[in-house]
Formats: structure tokens, C-alpha cells, sequence
């Protein structure tokens, strides 16, 4: 095909982009993966690093709707939400209140299983094939409750857990400082998750994937699409110079911009981002055995390559309103408190888009307009987590092969 016109057009060069160019390298087409910047530049640059398999409960609970109401108007919160920006959140919180009643929290929460355990044993697949496994390591994560009464409140989650075969320890006195050394005694029960993996860094990891897809043949595009139009039995990229680009199938996979390009498709979808914050300190900033979950504060602790990162929260408050990095030096202020050992000095803030929908479940399925794109978005917290089974998925639907999982769950017009 000519300049103008590809087999397999992939929009997004995150880690979900880059996994699914991945997928689609050996298929003797032309894939092109249309990024305007590095690869593995925005949420994919900023994450905590875990592989979090174990992570089946879906934001959307009974838990945090009864709680969201006193998180949300506190502007350096857990979970939070600036008073001008609700008018546009509105119909995504209705949404969300409504995935977290019992019948659909169940539901998600099978879903987000039935995903977890594709996205195991996908991840290790697609790390052996390219020769990455060595990004990869087993710390399991640790995550800590503030006195029994909290430890309490927190057993219908590990009964999920159990349910769906995730094992896990509980961890006390002696137990849980020999774990994790140097922890505040507030602290006094831990919950350890072996299975939990890491990966060292995990923009090095998406970069090497997506070094990987264009070793194998795939071509970096460097522009931004303005623009999705269907286009005869294909569609149609506007980019930003201007030109077009002529695809017989197209992967979106656009991270929290995702919605605004399927607009162009006449569908709406209620994805909202859900900004984070961390901040990155020295690699000896702390002796840090394995990633620390604060989950009544909203935030973990991971030891990386690049450094400790403290990170976390949610702020739901769009695209374009400016960082609030108060945020971030919160959780770094209570983090000292928690480590009173935590070096805090010289670290480096940042703030990333996670694309967030309502169920907390991710939607991956053909556009129920235009069967010629492919959705892929909307991981949240998971988009490392869930990367390799995203791109296996979308492999399955771009080949016509069948689904490796039932997709009825993620479908696009569920809501």
C-alpha cells in the first residue's frame, strides 16, 4: 500500500498501542502505529509498575460509593473531584453508582477476573516471545491496614480474592516488620500477595515492546489524528498536517483521548481520566522489600529501577485543568509519616492521564457503528497489568478468530 493508506492503522502509542502493534507484527500486513510522540510517553511513563493480577475489585464498589461522597469535594483527597468540573461528570457518576450495585458488582467483578487470568498468562507469552522477560521480577505486594477494625473492614475484598484462586497472607507483629522493615506501628496488620509481579521500569518495558513491533516490521507514524471518519468498508485518520490516512481496519487505542476520536464514529462513550499523581525519589530513598499499598490513603510505595515512587489518588477533573501537584506532596508527606526512614529529598513530580470507565472494566470489541475499528481502552489503574490480553483480544477480532475470552463484558455499547 501507498503512503496514504495501510492495512492496520493503530492509534496510540502507549503500552496498550504498543502491545497490540506487537500482536498484529507477524501477520504480513502493513501496520502502521500512529503516535505523535515516543512511545511510552504519557500514562505508561508514570505508573507504580505492578502486574497487579490480584487487583479484581472494580473502583465502582458499595465500599467507595460510600465513601466517595466525603472524598470528593476534598481537593487533596483520595479520590476527588473540583465542585466546576461536576456538571461534566455528572452522567460518568451515575454510571459508576450504578456499576456498584450488587448485581453488576459481581458481574464486573467476573469479568475483571476472567480478564486477569487471560492477562497472566498473555503477559508472560508476549514477554518470552520478544525476549523481555528480564523487565520482569516477583516481589509480591504488600498491603497494609491502620488496627484491626480496619483489617476487618477489608475481609469481604479478600474473600473475592479467595474465591477466584488468589492467594494471599496475613502478616502481624514480628511477621509483617520482618516483611517490610523500617513501617510505622500505626500499621499493624499487612496483607502479602505473592502472585503479584513487577516490572523494574515500566516505560523502559512499553518502549522495548514497541522497539520490538518495529523491529518485526511495524512503522512509528509520527503525527497526531484530529480526526476518525468511517471511509467505505474501512476508515479514515485526519492528522494534524492535515493529511489523511486510508485503513482497512483501525485499533484505537488512544488512552483517555480514545472517546473523543469515536465521537467521529457517532459513538458515545462516558470515558473520563482519572489523573495521577506520584512522585519519584532515589533508589535510596528507602529499603523497600516490595510494593506497599496504602488503600485507605489512596496510594503505593514501588521500588523501580528508576528510583522509589510514591504514587497514586484520583482526580476526576478532565484533560485540561492544570496539575495540582499539592496532590502529589501529600502523599509524599504522609509516606514520611509511614516510613519515618523515607529520604524525601530531590524527587521529581508527575501527573498522567489514566482513561477511566465507569465499571472499571476496560472496553475492547469492534465499534457497534463501524466494524472496522477495533476499541481498546479504558484500563484505569490496569493498562500495564492488562496489556498482553488487550492485544491478544484485539488480535482475535482483527483476524476473525474467536475471542479468548467472552467480550460481552467490555463491549463498547454497554452502557
Amino acid at each position: 500500500m501507498d503512503a496514504t493508506s495501510c492495512d492496520i492503522a493503530i492509534i496510540g502509542g502507549g503500552i496498550i498501542g504498543a502491545s497490540c502493534a506487537l500482536a498484529l507484527s507477524d501477520l504480513g500486513r502493513d501496520v502502521r502505529l500512529i503516535e505523535p510522540q515516543d512511545l511510552a510517553c504519557g500514562a505508561s511513563k508514570g505508573n507504580a509498575g505492578g502486574l497487579a493480577f490480584a487487583d479484581i475489585l472494580p473502583l465502582a464498589s458499595p465500599h467507595i460509593i460510600r465513601q466517595a461522597f466525603r472524598w470528593l469535594f476534598d481537593p487533596l483527597g483520595p479520590l476527588s473531584l473540583p465542585p466546576a468540573y461536576l456538571p461534566r461528570m455528572a452522567p460518568w457518576l451515575l454510571h459508576m453508582w450504578r456499576a456498584s450495585w450488587r448485581d453488576r458488582y459481581a458481574a464486573n467483578i467476573r469479568a475483571q477476573a476472567a480478564l486477569m487470568a487471560l492477562a497472566q498468562d498473555e503477559m508472560m507469552a508476549m514477554l518470552d516471545q520478544a525476549g523481555l522477560r528480564h523487565h520482569l521480577h516477583t516481589q509480591g505486594v504488600l498491603e497494609v491496614y491502620e488496627g484491626a477494625a480496619r483489617f476487618q473492614a477489608a475481609q469481604p475484598h479478600l474473600e473475592w480474592r479467595t474465591r477466584y484462586g488468589i492467594d494471599w497472607q496475613v502478616l502481624e507483629g514480628a511477621a509483617l516488620a520482618s516483611c517490610q522493615p523500617g513501617l510505622a506501628p500505626r500499621f499493624t496488620h499487612g496483607v502479602y500477595i505473592p502472585g503479584w509481579r513487577n516490572v523494574a521500569d515500566p516505560q523502559a518495558l512499553g518502549q522495548a515492546i514497541g522497539q520490538a513491533a518495529l523491529d518485526r516490521g511495524v512503522r512509528h507514524q509520527r503525527q497526531a489524528v484530529r480526526w476518525l471518519q468511517p471511509c467505505g468498508n474501512g476508515a479514515r485518520l485526519i492528522l494534524e498536517d492535515g493529511s489523511q490516512l486510508r485503513a482497512a481496519q483501525v485499533v484505537l487505542a488512544a488512552g483517555a483521548r480514545s472517546h473523543l476520536l469515536a465521537r467521529g464514529l457517532g459513538d458515545r462513550i462516558p470515558l473520563e481520566t482519572e489523573r495521577g499523581y506520584n512522585t519519584t525519589l532515589a533508589p535510596d530513598a528507602l529499603d523497600l522489600r516490595q510494593q506497599v499499598t496504602f488503600g485507605d490513603h489512596g496510594f503505593v510505595i514501588s521500588p523501580l529501577a528508576c528510583g522509589v515512587r510514591v504514587g497514586g489518588a484520583v482526580e476526576l477533573a478532565g484533560l485540561d485543568r492544570a496539575p495540582d501537584y499539592r496532590r502529589a506532596q501529600v502523599m509524599l508527606d504522609k509516606a514520611k509519616t509511614f516510613f519515618p526512614g523515607l529520604k524525601t529529598e530531590g524527587g521529581t513530580q508527575w501527573m498522567g492521564f489514566r482513561p477511566s470507565l465507569p465499571d472499571s472494566l476496560p472496553m475492547i470489541g469492534r465499534s457497534p457503528r463501524h466494524t472496522a475499528v477495533v476499541y481498546a481502552f479504558g484500563h484505569g489503574h490496569l493498562g500495564l497489568t492488562q496489556c498482553a490480553a488487550t492485544a491478544r483480544l484485539v488480535r482475535d477480532l482483527v483476524t476473525g478468530q474467536a475471542a479468548a475470552i467472552d467480550l460481552t463484558p467490555y463491549r463498547a455499547n454497554r452502557f
